[in-house]
């Protein structure tokens, strides 16, 4: 069983240093971003962050050692597994995260200036149709769900599990508030992008 743990144990690791190699991208990559023309309003932005945010802790959140002892003693279910730690499970989850976080990368490379933290339409604002975004119109929101999915697959735990649904309905309703302001800057270009490319999923969603 020692092996197990260990297995676990590098999992974990590799996971935070991946995940912490890309905030440090994002955060350089943002120097480039073009100024902003359009915002989203106050009420939509406080939304999807505490969705997000929600999600953030719950992947944080470390194993419960005591009674109590965690914010989520509320609600101790949420440290129940709802996959057992076989090591086919534990082991798709690093790569799971490298590919997600890859294609963000990628598509932030795609995006350049034009990028955004929240739902804005920037100065000179382009519609970007190559790269990634042949394949997906939200590649990013795409490679952030997936690499949530992986966190979930190495956590193993029900918190994981509750992340990746609360980070899913905030990409969703942040990418439905996007495609409305493309829509009302690019019309009928963005509309036949739309029609031909998914949101998020390739071929399926």
């Amino acid at each position: 069983m020692e092996w197990r743990y260990e297995l676990l144990r590098w999992a974990g690791r590799s996971i935070r240093a991946l995940w912490l190699l890309w905030v440090l991208i994002w955060i350089i990559a943002a120097v480039r971003a073009k100024p902003i023309a359009q915002r989203q309003s106050i009420g939509s932005r406080v939304l999807d962050r505490v969705l997000i945010l929600a999600s953030v802790i719950l992947l944080l959140l470390g194993k419960r050692t005591r009674p109590g002892s965690s914010l989520l003693a509320a609600a101790p279910w949420l440290y129940d597994r709802f996959v057992r730690p076989y090591p086919g499970v534990v082991l798709i989850g690093a790569p799971l995260v490298l590919i997600g976080l890859g294609i963000t990368v990628w598509a932030r490379f795609y995006l350049g200036g034009n990028w955004s933290g929240t739902v804005t339409f920037k100065q000179d604002h382009e519609l970007i149709v190559s790269g990634p975004y042949r394949y997906v119109r939200h590649p990013i929101y795409s490679g952030i769900l997936l690499a949530v999915v992986g966190t979930a697959c190495a956590i193993g735990q029900w918190r994981g599990a509750l992340a990746v649904v609360l980070i899913f309905i905030a990409f969703w309703y942040r990418s439905r508030l996007e495609e409305r302001l493309m829509i009302e800057h690019f019309g009928d270009a963005y509309r036949r992008y739309r029609a031909h490319v998914k949101a998020l999923i390739p071929y399926l969603l």
